[in-house]
């Protein structure tokens, strides 16, 4: 089986150093359009079961002229080639597990187009989205009536730094998207959109976290894939106290708006102005990170209430040298794939992980996890 990773940053440097470890991984061509990152990915991952391709990634063609020789593909690419990766992907018959949430709707339009292809798309398969979005759709499978599923979820300094508390751990312009985009969630048993970074709400987590602040961000396919099966469905993003309280105020004064501005001759745009700022705010001391999740489902099962719960608090991973962020974002999307190429999974078409990891799948997927370093807790609750 040959696995194509486009894109070898740090998360798809891990994708490459932990996918070469299965034995039923033939080999992997790591891409991208930048030699030096091939060459540090390749070192990283010292197996002769890894090769590098320079390529270009920009348009829907040149990935696909990539993917042509793939039997399995894993995106590790920016927001704004996502759905070109999906299109190339499609048109190369060759499986993709896309670590991007965004545009699902437009994603979903291609399902029959992936069907007669005879492939599988799923996209959002990290972290949030990825792992908060099945333990949402298995904690509904548990219940007879499903009341509100809350994903929580956050990257955090293990050592915060003022004024913003916060060190950025994958792109700044896919944070500043996050921070800007309306939220798609589930009210009542409908869709809405809510205002960006909206409901601040404390939160505390275990030891070595302590309290914590989180807003409203979109849900992404979850909103759209469980309608119907939850009254109510939201995702929060976690982070230290007080950062919320800045973003906002750089929100409301039009630093993160899009509109392009004229500044002594030159055009540019708030968020691109902004981007250049905050990135020397968010950087922090120490590349060490921790990532914190919780997902809570309340509802009914067999006349009582419940409530289903699974945290996890996951440290930067010393003996791997990668961040949490990493780790966490990386090895779920390579189980995915090593899934698609054992034909453990042989639907085809476009199908987020909350279609895939539930009931038979959802033990076996925590335990691989868990094998891999990943330990996700679990608790149930009865209440009168």
């Amino acid at each position: 089986m040959h696995i194509f990773v486009l894109g070898t940053g740090m998360i798809g440097t891990t994708v490459v150093t932990e996918m070469v470890k299965f034995p039923e991984v033939d080999s992997i061509t790591a891409v991208d359009v930048n030699q030096v990152s091939i060459d540090r990915c390749l070192a990283i991952a010292d197996n002769p079961k890894v090769m590098g391709k320079v390529a270009a990634l920009q348009t829907e063609e040149d990935i696909a002229r990539v993917l042509k020789d793939a039997d399995v593909a894993v995106a590790c690419l920016p927001h704004s080639l996502s759905l070109s990766a999906v299109k190339a992907a499609i048109s190369s018959h060759c499986h993709l597990v896309d670590l991007v949430g965004s545009q699902f709707m437009e994603k979903m339009d291609l399902d029959e187009q992936a069907k007669n292809a005879g492939v599988i798309i799923v996209p959002g398969c990290g972290v949030a989205p990825g792992i908060t979005n099945f333990l949402a759709a298995q904690g509904i499978e548990l219940l007879d009536e499903a009341d509100e599923a809350i994903m929580m979820c956050g990257g955090i300094p293990m050592h915060p730094i003022p004024p913003l508390w916060y060190q950025v751990v994958y792109r700044l312009e896919s944070l500043l998207r996050l921070y800007t985009k309306p939220a798609v969630a589930i009210q009542d048993g409908e869709i809405v959109e809510l205002a960006p970074l909206s409901n601040l709400q404390e939160i505390t987590f275990p030891e070595p976290v302590g309290l914590c602040e989180t807003v409203i961000t979109d849900a992404h396919s979850t909103a759209f894939i469980l309608k119907g099966k939850v009254k109510n469905l939201y995702e929060k993003t976690v982070r230290y106290p007080g950062h919320w309280e800045k973003m906002q105020v750089v929100g409301e004064l039009g630093f993160l708006d899009d509109t392009p501005v004229a500044i002594d001759g030159i055009t540019t745009t708030p968020r691109a102005f902004a981007e250049k700022i905050l990135a020397a705010k968010m950087k922090g001391d120490s590349h060490k990170d921790i990532t914190v999740l919780r997902v809570e489902v309340t509802g009914i099962k067999d006349g009582k209430r419940k409530k289903h719960q699974w945290e996890m608090v996951d440290l930067y991973d010393h003996e791997r040298n990668i961040t949490s962020m990493a780790k966490t974002t990386a090895l779920p999307a390579l189980l995915i794939a090593k899934l698609i190429a054992t034909r453990q999974i042989t639907e085809t078409g476009v199908i987020p992980i909350e279609s895939l990891i539930i009931r038979d799948r959802f033990q076996p997927f925590l335990a691989e996890l868990k094998s891999l370093g990943i330990d996700i807790g679990y608790k149930e609750e009865t209440f009168a």
